[in-house]
């Protein structure tokens, strides 16, 4: 079975299984949506090596577009939502075209500075209600006929796009585009010279994690009815690198096992309330990027590829120790012969 295939089926599984098991399916629903934003952001940082401090722009142009769409246009949940993908896709496009042309630290600060250019358009555009953002954003009907006001029947809709999104996904990684993609990343001089032009792959590549971080933003924006400037802000983009960077950057499940565990950890903080240390009374909810970077620090230091990654690493190193003796009882073997 295909590794795409096998995800698609775990995560079908799993999210049909969670809401029987007393979670709630908003909450299910906002954390398949920022895992779908985590791996938008793995398939092209942790597949091409290039870091992007700019994927909020397209997490919060593609809220800011479809919430509008939806809620002033008054059109059906999935053309807005397309219309959110071809925005961040134009957009990937743009910034990709600038920013692609450096490398390491310079690709990272030149993303960070278009994002914030994006950011300060959305401060002041009229159609994204400046700091208050766009608020009571409707669900609507979905194809005219599936009314998605109903948090279950919404969940479910998010479960199927989110799993389609994510194998599709996974499928450009075990095709021959995914596989030029890491070659890049190990060794760029050595894939220039087969042949590859690859500035063209790593742009397409900017492009298609674009496209899919918009779309992530539309559903967050439709499933909340909510889109607002944290969406943007550079913030949120850091929030992405420490979701990946806590499953696994560059590993196929990793940023969605980063992205549950920073969504429910920040839902947990945030219900809190007030805590008393030696006679210090301190309020959780106020202080959670603290809490959430202390956790983080401790993760780096015990689990340095992530938890994903290190449970693939120690999987690997099991299965090297366990295979050795048999391999040299072949060797021994025919020596003797």
């Amino acid at each position: 079975m295909r590794t795409s295939t096998a995800i698609f089926l775990a995560i079908l599984t799993v999210g049909v299984a969670a809401p029987f098991g007393g979670l709630y399916p908003l909450f299910l629903t906002k954390c398949l949506a920022f895992a779908l934003f985590a791996c938008s952001f793995n398939f092209f940082t942790g597949n091409v090596g290039l870091l992007s401090i700019g994927h909020a722009a397209f997490f919060g142009l593609g809220a800011y577009v479809a919430g509008h769409a939806l809620k002033v246009w008054g059109i059906t949940p999935e053309l807005a939502l397309g219309l959110a993908v071809l925005v961040g896709a134009s957009l990937g496009f743009v910034m990709g075209g600038m920013a692609i042309r450096r490398q390491g630290i310079y690709f990272a600060m030149v993303t960070l500075a278009l994002a914030q250019m994006v950011y300060f358009f959305c401060l002041q555009a009229p159609f994204t209600g400046a700091e208050d953002g766009l608020q009571r954003i409707p669900r609507g009907r979905l194809f005219g006929l599936l009314l998605l006001d109903n948090d279950l029947v919404m969940y479910g809709f998010v479960l199927v796009s989110v799993a389609g999104a994510i194998w599709g996904l996974q499928r450009l990684m075990e095709a021959p585009f995914g596989q030029v993609m890491l070659a890049i990343r190990d060794n760029e001089p050595r894939a220039m010279s087969l042949g590859y032009d690859c500035r063209s792959y790593k742009l397409m590549a900017f492009v298609i994690s674009a496209s899919v971080a918009a779309f992530a933003g539309g559903l967050k924006a439709q499933t909340l009815g909510l889109a607002s400037l944290p969406d943007a802000h550079w913030t949120q983009s850091g929030n992405v690198i420490l979701m990946c960077l806590l499953g696994g950057l560059g590993t196929a499940v990793g940023p969605i096992v980063g992205a549950t565990f920073i969504v429910a950890l920040e839902g947990y903080l945030a219900d809190f309330g007030l805590i008393n240390i030696m006679g210090l009374t301190i309020d959780l909810s106020t202080k959670i990027p603290i809490v959430i970077g202390a956790i983080f620090m401790l993760c780096v230091l015990m689990f340095r590829k992530g938890i994903v990654g290190e449970i693939i690493d120690r999987t690997k190193q099991y299965l090297r120790n366990a295979q050795a003796p048999v391999a040299a009882k072949q060797v021994d073997t025919l020596l003797q012969k």
